[in-house]
């Protein structure tokens, strides 16, 4: 059971099933599970919205056309049509970490977990974005590629400075593509944790005030889970349209 006096409890990776392998442990973990049961909620999702396929949508399937339109249109703005055929990629990107962050707002006291708080998940997300953009702009440009650092219409003497600063910002993008998602997500349920230690530590009566700015708290979380899940897919499409066109 979750300690209530310290809101840093709720982020603990426990074992659920031991399992070793060799001299490595792979066991399964309650962040493993809450990755099962967001994958679980994504296919139910899509397959009980989309079953009827309906000329006149129902509200699951209404919802599930909105999240397939809306990642569509944000590759194509951002990525161009040429970016289409990785949109398989990006919607079960952004649905995995919009679901993750829902599911962190599930008040569970005892079972909830939020995946995306965990910089290893999120690290994970952003280098398996980092290393496909790459890959692909490779396959596209091959060493033509390398071009991307170097900045158009600056004159050489600059470029000795400017185009090691671009190799650095490039590879720090999955570092703060992964510290983004994950510093907000633990600090946003940190701060709910702590605001409702104080509901229930000063009772119904006098825990009121710290109760509504709970309530309003929680609706900025949830805003801020989407708004998360948004920004990740965002970027990913940004960073893939650098891959194909070379836009600097």
């Amino acid at each position: 059971m979750a300690d209530a006096h310290n809101p840093l409890e709720q982020f603990a990776i426990r074992r659920i099933v031991d399992i070793h392998i060799g001299g490595l442990d792979a066991s399964f973990t309650n962040s493993a599970a809450w990755m099962v049961i967001a994958i679980v909620a994504i296919t139910v999702f899509m397959t009980y919205g989309m079953r009827a396929q309906a000329l006149v949508p129902t509200r699951w399937q209404s919802l599930a056309e909105m999240a397939y339109e809306f990642v569509a249109n944000m590759v194509r703005e951002n990525a161009g049509t040429a970016g289409m055929q990785y949109f398989p990629f990006v919607f079960t990107l952004f649905m995995f970490v919009l679901f993750s962050n829902l599911l962190g707002l599930l008040p569970l006291v005892n079972l909830g977990f939020t995946v995306t708080s965990h910089i290893i998940v999120t690290f994970a997300l952003a280098a398996t974005v980092f290393i496909g953009v790459t890959i692909i702009a490779f396959a596209k440009h091959g060493l033509k590629f390398l071009t991307f650092f170097v900045p158009h219409g600056v004159p050489w003497p600059l470029l000795i400075v400017l185009t090691p600063i671009e190799v650095i910002s490039y590879f720090i993008r999955p570092f703060t593509l992964s510290v983004r998602l994950f510093a907000n997500m633990m600090a946003g349920h940190t701060m709910l944790n702590i605001i409702a230690s104080f509901v229930i530590g000063l009772g119904l009566i006098a825990g009121w005030a710290p109760l509504i700015f709970m309530v309003g708290l929680s609706g900025l979380e949830l805003a801020i889970a989407g708004l998360q899940a948004f920004v990740f897919a965002i970027l990913t499409c940004i960073y893939l349209n650098d891959a194909l066109h070379l836009h600097h």
